[in-house]
């Protein structure tokens, strides 16, 4: 043999070596690393350490191929860009993990022809549940949902009508009830900054649900601006340097988007030399950690980001099980005084 040769590469285990080292047979052995309830614990413990001494990695797809169920839950998210589709991601994955499924990651960056696009990719691999953070009403797209035979659950907003099941809470309510705080703390004269919305529309609608509460009360708002782009704390501060440039008389309170944007807007209050409230009062959208952090909290509405993951995965995984959840399940939001407004 040539010394210099290079070395065979060794030989993939097999199921059938991980049944002998743990001393099964390989129908106990698949069941067992599937997580089988029929096996017993012990049973299961020797065939994961022989698997774990071999290297033994389980064709997953080869299992569904054959007829198997699949373990993945496919997952398609607008953005992880900031924390609050990471935080539903994070409960999603806490609830799925226990019951030994995982999640496969789509990301859309709010673009319907992406979303649609990543959809049918995922769906062709036929995994055993979808969630899904829709980005618009794409026609094509809610077809796909409806018929996709599986159980799907949409995450973030309740409003609009689920093809299957939905776990969120209305983005219209949570406008509507930040108008009603602001109007009860005296104001009147009021402006909205946004990113694009023409990309997010859960963030129109509670611009929508805004408007409502104002108007319960014969207001309106004194000005709106729209701002191309995502949201970002540098766009915030940007929109309320704008907004403040050409309105006149000052609005007494804003309302931003999101925390994203109503941290920027902090900022530029901070290097005009603007009181928080005193001179302006702001207020942001979704309880992020950056915006309680601030020397004056911000004054937003808080969504239960992780809470809402968890009850997705949990409404798959009952429907796994032959159970029939809810369609509808409602995570409350929480409005958060803060000292901005």
């Amino acid at each position: 043999m040539d010394p210099n040769a290079p070395d065979t590469p060794s030989r993939r285990p097999t199921l059938s070596q991980v049944a002998k080292a743990a001393g099964v047979s390989e129908i106990t052995a698949s069941r067992a690393l599937r997580g089988g309830s029929a096996v017993a614990k012990d049973t299961q413990l020797k065939v994961e350490r022989a698997a774990h001494a071999l290297n033994y990695v389980p064709n997953r797809l080869a299992g569904t191929l054959a007829g198997g169920a699949s373990r993945q839950v496919a997952v398609i998210l607008p953005s992880l860009s900031n924390i609050v589709f990471a935080d539903v991601l994070k409960g999603l994955e806490s609830r799925l993990e226990d019951d030994g499924y995982h999640p496969i990651l789509g990301i859309s960056h709010y673009d319907a022809a992406r979303e649609e696009h990543l959809l049918r990719d995922l769906l062709s691999w036929r995994p055993a549940g979808l969630v899904l953070a829709p980005t618009s009403g794409n026609a094509a797209t809610r077809a796909l949902l409806q018929a996709a035979e599986m159980p799907v659950v949409e995450v973030m907003d309740t409003d609009p009508n689920a093809a299957d099941m939905a776990v969120g809470f209305s983005h219209r309510a949570a406008g509507r009830a930040m108008a009603h705080y602001l109007i009860g703390r005296g104001y009147r004269r009021m402006a909205y900054i946004g990113h694009d919305i023409a990309t997010d529309f859960r963030a129109l609608a509670r611009l929508d649900g805004f408007r409502d509460g104002l108007a319960e009360l014969g207001l309106t708002l004194c000005e709106t601006l729209i701002l191309d782009g995502p949201s970002s704390v540098p766009l915030g501060r940007e929109g309320l340097a704008r907004l403040l440039a050409h309105t006149h008389p000052r609005p007494e309170a804003v309302f931003f988007s999101n925390d994203d944007m109503a941290v920027g807007g902090v900022f530029h209050c901070q290097t005009a030399g603007l009181a928080l409230p005193q001179d302006i009062a702001l207020a942001g959208f979704n309880g992020l950690g950056i915006g309680q952090a601030l020397p004056t909290p911000l004054t937003t509405i808080a969504s239960n980001r992780e809470r809402i993951g968890f009850v997705a995965a949990d409404l798959i995984l009952r429907r796994l099980k032959g159970e029939s959840p809810p369609r509808i399940t409602q995570i409350d939001f929480r409005l958060v005084p803060g000292a901005t407004a």
